[in-house]
């Protein structure tokens, strides 16, 4: 894409209003939190006091609502607690800039590298950064400093003590998850019944899969129903793409195609209401034409052969659906004590065990083409420098420029653009909005501690609909607790508008200045896919060749990588789409071509998957070979991709020919799998081979595209176009 169309983009992006459900009891009982600390120190000490206790509360708070599979309590006692630890080192070394600038230095260092834990873990070391700009200059000797630090820690714990008195929703974000993996498979079984060959996002079951992972308290509360039904979506998935594909499922028209559509259609009713159960914790209705429909007719059935055996599988599996919507999950039994049965659950961490994980996680990120050690760079850069040149200023409350950087600045392009654009956006909006009401009311502290807790409720609720309208009322809480604390509205109030527009064109410059581009890194990311893929093909041909339980577990965690590739992929995919960088490998049009082949290759194992014989069934020697020769060749050409040089699938052939030359047979499903691998490998050399030549030529028409693009949508002749 052009700067031009990106910028557009980035404005679009950063003033969108994303649809999600709003929680007004989660923002409510957060805002409580806010009041349970400014109230008592506004009555018992004074409002500069309730000013700085108040960040604690509110960045813990705000803390609690970013998307993590921990305990609330657990996030919002460790962002207390980072808070006030970074706001007490802060003031010991706030003497002087020799001392100070160092430490800002290496704290934002170590914020940014906290995204290597994820973005909760990122977002959460960010606030302590803005932490440590800001309270440093309230305490006036060490003890007052700790008693900042102690106040500040103190609004982390009261969020804590509330989300354990008043729960709303518990593993509310676990049953959504969980619902989500569900419904995600009955939107795909809709699907089918019009597109035999529709494709399927696996990110809800990554997702759900990431939810299951619970530490041993958290194994011990959880309630029965998140035990079970993650893997029964994941066991529907290739048995409704095996009933609805033409060649190894139900015909392509007729009646067997008609009694597969009805299946899809009753699979997708059923797991629509286990979907409801699970999320509401009730009993669903399922409609009852839905359940007539799941019986096989052992004598008039239509269906016959490999779809017949699916449509069996699958009236099996949605039979333990029903169950749980309509007992609301209610059937599962106690979870077993993880001591004597820990394998039954997805191990995750517990706080006090992360260390080990965090060290391993950081050094993996310790390389410079890593954006995460990237964005840790540009992290400390811009917030010395920001404090530097704000220090400078002839305005007050300097630090609010290298906040405002640090709070924006995010590891990709196009969020840090989107961010700084919502933030001076919403900042603009809520500081007008909170003057003329500072200005109609006039100074009282309490009035303006009641409007500080107000915004914050309105803050959290509407803190995932968009970072500009959150942003509004964050601006708002802040100009009220700079009113509650006697400040001059008339003074603070253009300064923060000013200094938030440096702090946004600080974080901006930059991105530009030490980039983290994913264009240039699409061939890593493909190849990786490429050769995750061949690994999890490869491993469902062994599983025909030999049927044993170790190779079934073999399957399954080559399908999981294959999945986490995959994902990596998508996202750079995704990211390249949206940044001002020429394509360097892959142009987007053959980017495009090799994500459809490789989703066509993920097809055809899944296809094979839903078919693989039990234990006792007859082994398929000839596919072991098979499985050979295509796992060193999509490693191969894993290279290859890496290396710009075209990929070759000759083992492949070698293989697959002598295969057809056996006397032996294979199966309809096998057989139509490895043809589905075949082609799909053909179009993903099609995709990326290209001669010296051709690359050169396809550069400069992939550019002239996308300024055609970018003039067609000017002039409103057109529709906008994604380019590389």
């Amino acid at each position: 894409m052009t700067w031009l169309r990106i910028l557009r983009e980035i404005v679009r992006s950063g003033l969108t209003i994303e649809e999600t459900r709003l929680e007004p009891l989660l923002a409510l009982r957060t805002a409580a939190g806010v009041a349970l600390v400014i109230g008592p120190a506004l009555w018992l000490v004074s409002p500069e006091y309730a000013a700085s206790a108040a960040l604690g509360a509110y960045s813990a708070g705000a803390a609690t609502f970013q998307r993590t599979w921990r305990p609330r309590k657990v996030i919002a006692l460790a962002a207390g607690a980072g808070l006030a630890l970074s706001t007490f080192v802060g003031y010991l070394a706030a003497g002087r800039l020799v001392t100070f600038l160092p430490l800002l230095a290496a704290w934002a260092f170590a914020a940014g590298m906290a995204w290597a834990l994820g973005s909760t873990a990122g977002i959460v070391a960010a606030t302590t950064v803005g932490s440590m700009l800001v309270t440093i200059t309230l305490p006036t000797s060490v003890g007052r400093a700790l008693e900042h630090a102690g106040v500040i820690a103190l609004g982390g714990v009261a969020q804590a003590v509330l989300i354990l008195l008043f729960p709303v929703r518990r593993w509310g974000a676990h049953r959504d998850a969980l619902a989500d993996a569900l419904a995600a498979v009955a939107d795909h079984a809709r699907r089918l019944r019009h597109d035999p060959t529709a494709p399927f996002d696996p990110e809800p079951l990554m997702t759900a899969r990431d939810a299951a992972a619970v530490t041993p308290s958290q194994a011990r509360t959880r309630p029965p129903v998140l035990h079970g039904p993650r893997g029964l979506a994941e066991r529907i998935l290739p048995v409704v793409a095996a009933l609805a594909d033409p060649d190894v499922g139900a015909p392509a028209e007729g009646p067997g195609r008609d009694r597969a559509r009805e299946l899809l259609g009753a699979a997708a009713d059923v797991l629509d209401a286990a979907a409801r159960s699970i999320r509401r914790g009730t009993p669903a209705e399922v409609p009852p034409g839905s359940a007539d429909v799941l019986r096989i007719d052992e004598e008039d059935e239509v269906l016959q052969g490999p779809a017949r055996q699916a449509a069996e599988r699958l009236v099996e599996l949605l039979a333990e659906a029903l169950e749980i919507a309509r007992s609301g999950g209610a059937r599962d039994q106690a979870p077993t004590p993880p001591g004597s049965a820990s394998a039954q659950f997805l191990v995750r961490p517990t706080m006090l065990r992360l260390l080990p994980v965090v060290v391993r996680a950081v050094r993996r990120e310790l390389r410079r083409d890593s954006p995460v050690f990237r964005h840790a760079v540009r992290l400390a850069a811009v917030a010395t420098i920001g404090y530097l040149i704000a220090s400078r200023l002839p305005v007050g409350h300097g630090y609010w420029a290298p906040i405002a950087s640090v709070m924006v600045m995010r590891p990709d392009f196009h969020r840090t653009y989107a961010r700084a654009v919502g933030r001076l956006a919403g900042t603009l909006a809520g500081v007008a909005l909170a003057t003329g009401i500072v200005r109609a009311l006039g100074p009282d502290a309490h009035v303006f501690g009641a409007l500080a807790v107000v915004s914050a409720a309105l803050a959290y609720t509407v803190l995932r609909t968009g970072y500009a309208y959150s942003q509004c009322f964050t601006a708002a809480y802040v100009v009220f607790l700079l009113g509650m604390g006697g400040q001059a509205w008339e003074q603070t109030v253009p300064e923060r508008v000013v200094l938030t527009l440096l702090g946004g064109v600080l974080a901006m410059l930059a991105y530009v200045v030490f980039p983290a581009w994913e264009t240039p890194r699409l061939p890593d990311r493909l190849a990786d896919w490429l050769a995750a893929d061949g690994r999890y093909a490869a491993a469902v041909l062994r599983s025909y060749a030999e049927p044993t339980r170790e190779h079934r577990a073999d399957m399954r965690r080559a399908l999981l990588a294959s999945r986490e590739a995959r994902a990596a992929w998508q996202d750079a995919y995704d990211r390249a789409r949206r940044e001002p960088v020429r394509p360097r490998g892959l142009t987007s049009r053959e980017a495009e071509d090799a994500q459809e082949a490789l989703k066509g290759f993920d097809r055809a194992a899944m296809l094979m998957e839903s078919h693989v014989p039990r234990a006792d069934s007859r082994s398929v020697p000839q596919a072991e070979e098979f499985a050979e020769a295509l796992e060193a060749d999509t490693a191969q050409a894993a290279d290859a991709v890496r290396e710009h040089r075209n990929p070759d699938w000759r083992r492949t052939r070698k293989a697959l020919h002598a295969w057809e030359g056996a006397t032996e047979d294979r199966s309809p499903v096998l057989r139509r799998g490895v043809e589905l691998q075949k082609r799909a490998l053909d179009d993903l050399a099609t995709a990326v081979s290209r001669t010296p030549l051709e690359r050169d030529v396809g550069s400069a028409r992939e550019e002239q595209r996308v300024r055609a693009a970018g003039a067609a949508e000017d002039d409103g002749s057109g529709p906008p176009h994604g380019g590389g």
